[in-house]
């Protein structure tokens, strides 16, 4: 019995510390070291998430170091985060909570469980998932933030998963995954395994997410055009407007308002229980990003990246501005925002790293443009 109080104590002593510890950072510094991180555009989104992390490590604070009650500080934040694939969604958590702040954060994707675990992982096992990102520790991970990526995903008009007996047996088209994490994001007391497994048989510890802050994300595709029917649908004779203005009905990298995700009636006509999207303080849309910004992204994070490893096997890379400007296009016509720059770069630079890389090395390969198409050729180092 003394040893186990000594190690709660011990635990004790150490989580204070952990959360002492934790950056006492303004939202503005946060926003600049997310530039200073590589992180590029977003900035309504990213100064809201920079302000949001703010409130949470002040009110983790505030609770754990200052002994005050909860009653008296606003509850926690849930925010959703609604724009195109590439757009920097779940990158912004991942830099913000889990590079500059150090919060235990665990990024799930959301389209391997159902209700239950039926025919996947148990909606509870996402709160394991934040625990081993904690290195197990509980009081830890009743801080941390859970990313739900995927998060479109499990609208009920979006799986079309069919099963023998649907509708009598256990529900695994979204709808019953929804409805384990009402629960979730609210202030409740969670059971919670302590290795992912299927049995009902492992250790488990009791978790409340008063203090967890959880971050759904989705690129939400047919949002838009559910939306503009809904908005078509309300208004009356000679001044209904066109269902398919704007982006075509198969655009993917589409901007929402926030007229648009701020209400909830759209989301629910796209398959979501209302209750659900209300557990969320913030909606926030994000922009597909322009030319500028994509280009900006690529010399700064791909091109840098493949430099030094380029200079690690004995090679300089240079690559002319004019191939920047082609594999941005590129991105922009296959609708793949920030994540098609490197496929792209990489693809074109495969056949000489097969090549060359753990050979000789003594030379430039320059990346150009000839006749349109991004060329590949392996120079002298003292050629022009």
């Amino acid at each position: 019995m003394e040893t186990h109080r000594k190690v709660r104590k011990q635990g004790l002593e150490h989580f204070v510390k952990f959360v002492r510890d934790l950056p006492d950072l303004t939202p503005r510094a946060m926003f600049g070291m997310l530039h200073d991180q590589g992180y590029r555009g977003q900035d309504d989104a990213r100064r809201a998430l920079c302000l949001m992390a703010y409130r949470h490590v002040r009110r983790v604070k505030r609770i754990y170091l200052d002994g005050v009650d909860r009653a008296e500080l606003p509850r926690k934040s849930n925010y959703l985060l609604v724009g195109p694939t590439g757009c920097g969604k779940t990158f912004l958590v991942e830099q913000l909570f889990g590079k500059i702040l150090k919060l235990p954060t665990a990024l799930v994707d959301i389209t391997t469980y159902s209700e239950t675990g039926y025919v996947g992982q148990d909606p509870s096992t996402i709160l394991t998932r934040l625990l081993h990102a904690a290195d197990d520790n509980p009081m830890l991970a009743a801080i941390g933030i859970v990313c739900l990526d995927e998060f479109d995903k499990i609208a009920s008009g979006q799986n079309n998963a069919i099963f023998a007996g649907a509708g009598t047996t256990k529900d695994v088209t979204g709808m019953g995954v929804q409805r384990e994490l009402l629960k979730m994001l609210e202030t409740s007391e969670v059971v919670v395994p302590l290795e992912l497994t299927h049995s009902t048989y492992g250790d488990h510890v009791v978790m409340s997410t008063g203090d967890i802050a959880f971050l759904a994300a989705g690129a939400f595709s047919g949002f838009q055009q559910v939306a503009r029917h809904r908005a078509a649908r309300d208004q009356i004779g000679f001044g209904r407007a066109p269902v398919g203005g704007g982006a075509g009905a198969d655009a993917i990298a589409v901007d929402f308002t926030a007229e648009q995700v701020e209400n909830v009636a759209n989301f629910q006509a796209y398959g979501f229980l209302p209750e659900l999207i209300a557990r969320f303080t913030r909606i926030i849309p994000f922009r597909a990003l322009d030319a500028g910004t994509l280009k900006d992204i690529l010399r700064a994070d791909v091109i840098s990246r493949m430099t030094r490893e380029f200079r690690a096997e004995g090679f300089t890379l240079a690559v002319d501005d004019e191939v920047l400007d082609a594999i941005v296009a590129e991105a922009l016509r296959r609708e793949t925002g920030a994540r098609g720059l490197a496929s792209t770069l990489t693809r074109n630079l495969e056949d000489v790293a097969f090549e060359h890389f753990g050979g000789e090395a003594a030379s430039t390969i320059r990346v150009r443009m000839v006749g349109g198409e991004i060329d590949v050729v392996l120079e002298d180092r003292d050629s022009p």
